[in-house]
This record gives structure tokens, C-alpha cells and sequence, in this order.
């Protein structure tokens, strides 16, 4: 089993409810058919810097490979025993390219920091 989260591109202003719509709008298959958003593409070359993903080596964070990368957003199944520090530069990225977090495990989202009130 593995533990779940995905990062979105979505427009300023969008909630938490924005973000689930998404995600089951790609659960059903239907994905925007645009160019990718280069916050997605920034934060999928940063995050496979660190933690490739063709091929993942040995003690790689994630259980399914390659990571899911779409126009709006990547989904990334890592396994539930990676270090915590995958997950907080996951976090850390998800913020610094202004990326909604999505916890497939209990449907949290998280805005990036930039978002959150002052």
C-alpha cells in the first residue's frame, strides 16, 4: 500500500473543494487538454532531481514509477516507510511553486504558504 498525494496547478483563489473536483475529474479520466503549467513541470524537474523517477535506484521514495505528471498536476505514491524529509521537500516545493497539496488519504488540501492568511 502506498501513501498518496498529488500537487495541483490551479488558478488563484481556488479551494479546497476546487482541488477535490479536480481530482476526481482525473480519477474519471477526464484531464485538461492544455499546455503543462510550468509550476508543474518546475516543481516535477525539482522533485525528480532529488528522487528520480526513470529509473528509481535503490531506496527510492516512490512505489509507482514513473510519477503520474499532467498539465495541472503530479501524483506521487510513495511508500508508507520514505523519510520524512521526502515529504517535506515535497511540501516545500508544493509552496514554492505555489501548488495546492492534495493527501489522497483523508482528502486534506493544503494551499501553499503564500495562501494561507496572514
Amino acid at each position: 500500500m502506498s501513501f498518496d498525494l498529488s500537487v495541483w496547478a490551479l488558478a488563484d483563489g481556488a479551494t479546497p473543494e476546487d482541488v477535490r473536483a479536480a481530482v476526481l475529474r482525473c480519477r474519471q479520466g477526464q484531464h485538461v487538454d492544455r499546455h503543462p503549467d510550468p509550476r508543474v513541470v518546475a516543481f516535477y524537474r525539482a522533485i525528480t532531481g532529488s528522487y528520480p523517477d526513470r529509473p528509481a535506484g535503490p531506496g527510492s521514495p516512490w512505489a509507482v514509477t514513473p510519477l503520474h505528471a499532467a498539465a495541472d498536476h503530479v501524483e506521487l505514491n510513495l511508500h508508507p516507510t520514505c523519510e520524512d524529509q521526502v515529504l517535506l521537500d515535497i511540501e516545500r516545493l508544493a509552496g514554492a511553486y505555489d501548488l495546492m497539496l492534495f493527501d489522497a488519504q483523508d482528502g486534506s488540501v493544503y494551499p501553499p504558504p503564500a495562501r494561507l492568511p496572514g
